[in-house]
């Protein structure tokens, strides 16, 4: 048995990265970090990618998650803004399948269910019952894409060794075998 768990939650996005790092001890969470990566800044969608791809390995080098837990891209109307998306995601799963690391997805309905109750639940509502469920004073960053990326952490400790919807990824074989679709 795992004495202690830590998870990498990432919420992808072109404009603002979310993560959140989590330590489960004993069944017991506690924050140990929450930020975001804010890629406005930046020249070309290339470049943004890059950065994720690095912040991503970065975080995994510095804090040492035994699980990563990802946003799923959500299905929407402007096609350039899902391919968009699901690059970033591609990058932040390349760097945490480059380190080894076990790779989970959520929708972002299963994520907001998990932490309020309500799949429908506002951005808003994930960030107060987040401080509510880790004891924080303060929520402590301003940013709602932070929140997100700890919400799927939570998420992931929540749906620890249940079956589920989620698509899991113990390295590249894995993901090989459960997506032949992207095989070309």
């Amino acid at each position: 048995m795992i004495s202690e768990k830590i998870i990498l939650g990432i919420d992808p996005g072109t404009t603002v990265m979310g993560f959140g790092i989590i330590s489960v001890k004993k069944g017991k969470m506690e924050m140990i970090s929450i930020h975001e990566l804010l890629l406005k800044k930046y020249p070309n969608h290339e470049t943004k990618l890059k950065y994720i791809f690095d912040k991503t390995l970065a975080l995994i080098d510095e804090f040492h998650p035994d699980e990563v837990a990802l946003e799923a891209p959500f299905y929407g109307k402007n096609v350039q803004s899902m391919l968009k998306l699901g690059r970033a995601q591609g990058v932040a799963m390349a760097a945490s399948l480059y380190r080894n690391i076990p790779i989970t997805e959520y929708s972002p309905k299963k994520i907001k269910m998990a932490i309020t109750g309500n799949g429908n639940a506002s951005k808003e509502q994930v960030a107060g019952m987040l401080q509510n469920l880790l004891k924080l004073k303060e929520f402590p960053t301003k940013y709602l894409d932070a929140s997100d990326g700890l919400a799927v952490a939570v998420c992931h400790h929540f749906n620890s060794g249940t079956i589920s919807d989620t698509k899991s990824y113990t390295g590249w074989e894995s993901f090989l075998k459960q997506n032949p679709d992207r095989i070309k």
